[in-house]
């Protein structure tokens, strides 16, 4: 009885090690589709990026414009073509909270590099830049010549 016990297991663990398999392989077969949509909204993002210089938007509205196209257009790249709209929320997290950690901490820094400049400026403002500047050479009078 005992024997045929362990067989039993041994033949359901195949059978459920099978059953995953094939859920596995069928789960990563994505349709053509989405890869050809993915494709022309990452055309339609691209043109809309070139038509930004294009029209010769300026100022602060550019750069926003380009860096929301660019960030889209990322995403789509890393969440469809490389596949982490598939994985589980660990991996995703272990990919995507390094760098989102470092972008804060550059956000951090540069509030810093405000604060550290704006606090020169207040006590060593322009005025004391100007006493602080080395005096311009003495002007030597040029020999008359003969």
């Amino acid at each position: 009885m005992a024997h045929a016990e362990g067989q039993h297991h041994v033949a359901a663990a195949g059978h459920h090690a099978a059953a995953v398999g094939e859920a596995h392989v069928e789960g990563q077969q994505h349709p053509l589709g989405i890869y050809f949509k993915i494709w022309g909204l990452l055309f339609v993002l691209s043109t809309l990026s070139y038509l930004v210089d294009y029209f010769h938007v300026q100022g602060l509205l550019r750069w926003t414009l380009i860096v929301i196209f660019m960030l889209l257009k990322a995403g789509l790249i890393v969440a469809v073509f490389m596949h982490m709209l598939w994985e589980r929320l660990a991996m995703v997290y272990a990919i995507l909270l390094p760098p989102l950690l470092l972008l804060v901490l550059l956000a951090i820094g540069a509030g810093e590099a405000d604060y550290t400049f704006l606090t020169r400026m207040t006590f060593f403002g322009k005025a004391n830049a100007a006493a602080a500047a080395p005096a311009a050479p003495a002007q030597h009078p040029q020999p008359a010549q003969k």
